[in-house]
């Protein structure tokens, strides 16, 4: 709002002040203008250098992938763990379903997963049918 008031100032041409007001608005302009100094964007300007964030590094080595199970260990500290024998997992690891989760026809109605998929589904219902009305 300060801004519009300024140029329009600047706008008004008064036959005996003219040189004065000049003086004037561009003062108080600058001063307006360097009041409140917007905050520096890191990477987001013409000439700054973008700073490229870094992941993790990544194991290429055969040998190691195959017996060590890389990214497993979450301390600064230590090594990534050994793989084991399959003889030495639990059984239920192996029965996991890795793939796409299973649709409603596909699970039997008696189960858990039934009934929280079922509830799941009528929220997304009921959701898409009342978007948009007013209470």
């Amino acid at each position: 709002m300060a801004h519009i008031v300024l140029h329009s100032l600047k706008r008004i041409n008064l036959p005996v002040l003219n040189a004065y007001n000049e003086h004037f608005v561009n003062t108080f302009f600058n001063q307006y203008r360097s009041y409140a100094k917007k905050p520096v964007m890191k990477g987001k300007g013409k000439g700054m250098v973008k700073e490229v964030l870094k992941g993790p590094e990544v194991c290429k080595d055969p040998v190691r992938l195959c017996t060590h199970a890389v990214g497993v260990n979450i301390l600064k500290q230590g090594d990534d763990p050994l793989i084991k024998p399959k003889e030495e997992y639990p059984e239920w690891l192996f029965q996991l379903n890795l793939g796409p989760p299973k649709k409603l026809n596909e699970l039997e109605p008696d189960s858990w997963e039934y009934c929280k998929l079922l509830r799941k589904e009528h929220i997304w219902r009921h959701n898409k049918l009342h978007k948009g009305k007013k209470m």
